[in-house]
């Protein structure tokens, strides 16, 4: 009996022997394995990287302009820099209806009225315009035309701008720009330039003498030349 227990002893001790020279369990790996890799791990994150975009804590991505405000160098556009909507009419209370010189309004209300009892409606594309409005178009123009002076067939400077002083509106639609080139000068509004057809500026003498020529473009302007002059 004793001799038995003595085989047995003898088998478990030799059987805890070869585990212990066999070395950890894959499985369980050494006590230390698992914290070790885990700070490795932490150690290649930078401490400030930001959290990935959706996750907890991201910034939310930034949000589109309302309607009606174009963002521009850092700041917006807007009504108050005589941004129009679509559609603005005549009687629009917008600065950018509003500020026109009163004569051109005035002028340009009455011909609105003419053309309303031939079936033609007037809408305001752009009247007047701050400074910094005009400015970021000329920018747009230069960018879209390739050259300042190719721009400036169709943009003038913040200085030479009649938009700026109020004193020029852009009509729309087609048939608006149509019924003020045969009426226009009825009512003292003339254009003045050969490209732009919807650009229309006060010349009340032409309401009995008839419209002046019209320049090409803007370039043959002198008053484009010259600072303090207006388009």
């Amino acid at each position: 009996m004793a001799a038995g227990l003595l085989v047995v002893l003898a088998a478990a001790v030799a059987v805890l022997g070869l585990r212990s020279l066999a070395g950890p369990s894959p499985l369980t790996g050494s006590p230390g394995a698992g914290s070790t890799a885990t700070a490795a791990t932490l150690s290649a994150v930078p401490p400030d990287a930001a959290p990935a975009a959706g996750s907890p804590g991201a910034a939310p991505p930034p949000a589109d302009p309302p309607p009606g405000v174009l963002p521009r160098d850092g700041r917006t556009i807007d009504e108050a820099d005589g941004l129009l909507p679509g559609g603005a009419t005549v009687d629009d209370e917008r600065p950018g209806v509003a500020a026109l010189d009163p004569a051109l309004l005035e002028a340009l209300r009455r011909a609105a009225a003419a053309a309303a009892d031939d079936g033609v409606t007037f809408s305001v594309t752009s009247g007047w315009r701050s400074a910094q409005y005009q400015e970021q178009l000329l920018r747009e123009a230069v960018a879209e035309h390739g050259t300042a002076e190719e721009a400036a067939r169709w943009v003038a400077t913040p200085e030479t701008s009649a938009h700026v002083s109020g004193e020029a509106v852009d009509v729309g639609p087609t048939d608006a720009m149509s019924w003020l080139s045969q009426h226009g000068a009825a009512h003292g509004l003339c254009q003045v330039y050969g490209n732009e057809p919807w650009h229309y500026e006060l010349r009340p003498e032409a309401i009995g003498e008839g419209c002046p020529e019209m320049y090409d473009d803007p370039t043959q302007d002198p008053r484009m030349q010259v600072a303090g002059a207006h388009r």
